[in-house]
């Protein structure tokens, strides 16, 4: 990617939210800066919560043409009328996840800290790799991505990488000269004003 040209947001809902109020945040996140792509990645497992808020982010991201995947359910994505799939196994389901949904529909993978994996998923069919978490989590293991895994896969591959989990300012500004997208979830979901903390991680970028 040529170092002038900055790096796409991507947003990933809360594990939870309240769907009488959170499609009027995520309004107004997606009308205040230019965002590619929205994740809904929901904790529930219950089919007609995910297919209830799958709606009403729906209705918010196609009335501006702004594409929506779901986590792992591969075949509730036609169903609800998303764009795509976010898995979260490598490259383990992604030929599957291809054959069921098409060429047109977006599948990534998200490959935790490994190359391989990265390469694999790639190999498969992905539309893009995620790696992650980029900054110190307590969650899992507390491995965190190298910088050298960015740097490597955007001299090496041409697959859109995406960064997420646990940045911050300071590394979005590491990242950005080689990172296709920023995933922001939890980093500005829990602020008072997601509007202004997603400003502030843009601004890091340029």
């Amino acid at each position: 990617m040529p170092e002038t040209e900055q790096p796409q947001i991507y947003l990933i809902t809360p594990p939870e939210f309240e769907l009488s109020r959170f499609p009027e945040a995520l309004a107004r996140v997606l009308d205040s800066q230019d965002v590619a792509c929205v994740r809904l990645a929901l904790a529930s497992r219950d089919e007609d919560r995910i297919a209830r808020a799958a709606d009403a982010c729906r209705e918010v991201t196609h009335e501006r043409d702004i594409a929506l995947v779901i986590d792992t359910h591969v075949l509730m994505v036609e169903r609800l009328g998303l764009d795509g799939v976010h898995l979260l196994d490598g490259a383990r389901t992604v030929r599957f996840a291809r054959k069921e949904l098409g060429d047109d529909a977006i599948i990534g993978s998200f490959c935790g800290t490994s190359r391989h994996d990265g390469i694999s998923a790639g190999e498969a069919g992905a539309d893009y790799i995620s790696f992650g978490p980029v900054g110190a989590s307590a969650l899992g293991d507390g491995s965190q991505v190298e910088e050298e895994l960015f740097d490597w896969w955007s001299k090496m591959i041409e697959l859109p990488v995406v960064a997420e989990g646990a940045l911050d300012a300071a590394l979005v500004a590491q990242l950005a000269p080689m990172t296709d997208f920023f995933a922001f979830g939890d980093e500005i979901w829990q602020q008072d004003d997601p509007v202004a903390a997603l400003a502030t991680l843009v601004a890091a970028m340029a």
